[in-house]
């Protein structure tokens, strides 16, 4: 019977964090090649420059490096590679978490992460259909007399990319709140009780994550104080059963004591 992770040696907490690691990365490299094939063959730059195309003069980014286009395929492959990756690099964090959790606690945890890959690519949906057009069309709006937009692919990549991806990261907050609770980090009352101040950092964050104007501002706070209150009753719906500084190694039988 393999010994629960209070009795092992430091050591052996570095070995097994060193090979979660390396398998984490395996998947992230793994990822990356299928990243490339999508890049290359499915044109996906195509698809990410779909919401400013109809905003271009000629419907084209551009690009001033000849070195430009070779290193955007790398870098998009990247992304759509640790996107691809997640769900393992998830499930080894867990892995290497989880003897820190009781018996009754792990059963939520691989629901989790499928609930939070589900989320994310909610939240990728909702800033590529939804924020990402207004924004743009928000921020190219102005001076539309008198200049004429020459947008570069890698900024506009950048900028877009950043975007999708904050809304993925932004729709994972449930998840993260629940895992929280079950390690006693969090708990319901403390979230409610704190409810004004979170929603204040929360319209920080959707200011300083969105183009800054109103309606892409309002389309990411609004998801995220609901994803606020829902997580507050996720937690009591999941029950997080630990008491802030509650001792979080279980017995050997990995149940709760009596």
């Amino acid at each position: 019977m393999p010994r629960d992770h209070a009795e092992m040696p430091f050591l052996e907490h570095l070995e097994e964090l060193r090979w979660r690691i390396i398998w984490g990365i395996a998947a992230v490299i793994v990822g990356c090649v299928i990243g490339f094939v999508l890049v290359s063959e499915f044109n996906v730059i195509q698809i990410l420059e779909r919401p400013i195309r109809d905003l271009l003069p000629d419907q084209k980014l551009g690009y001033t490096s000849p070195t430009t286009p070779f290193f955007i395929t790398f870098k998009l492959a990247f992304v759509v590679g640790v996107v691809f990756a997640s769900p393992l690099l998830a499930y080894q964090a867990w892995s290497f978490l989880s003897p820190a959790l009781y018996e009754n606690e792990r059963r939520f945890v691989i629901p989790a992460i499928i609930v939070g890959f589900l989320l994310f690519l909610c939240g990728v949906a909702m800033a590529y259909f939804m924020v990402l057009p207004l924004g743009l069309r928000f921020l190219l709006g102005f001076q539309i007399e008198s200049l004429q937009p020459i947008i570069m692919v890698d900024e506009y990549l950048r900028f877009a990319a950043g975007m999708i991806l904050a809304f993925g990261v932004i729709f994972e907050m449930p998840v993260v709140l629940v895992l929280l609770s079950l390690l006693g980090i969090v708990t319901p009352a403390g979230l409610a009780k704190y409810r004004r101040h979170a929603f204040v950092a929360l319209a920080v964050l959707s200011a300083v994550l969105t183009p800054a104007d109103p309606w892409t501002m309002m389309l990411m706070m609004g998801p995220m104080v609901l994803l606020y209150e829902a997580s507050i009753w996720l937690i009591r719906a999941v029950g997080g059963r630990r008491e802030p500084g509650t001792d979080i190694t279980p017995g050997e039988s990995g149940t709760v004591p009596g």
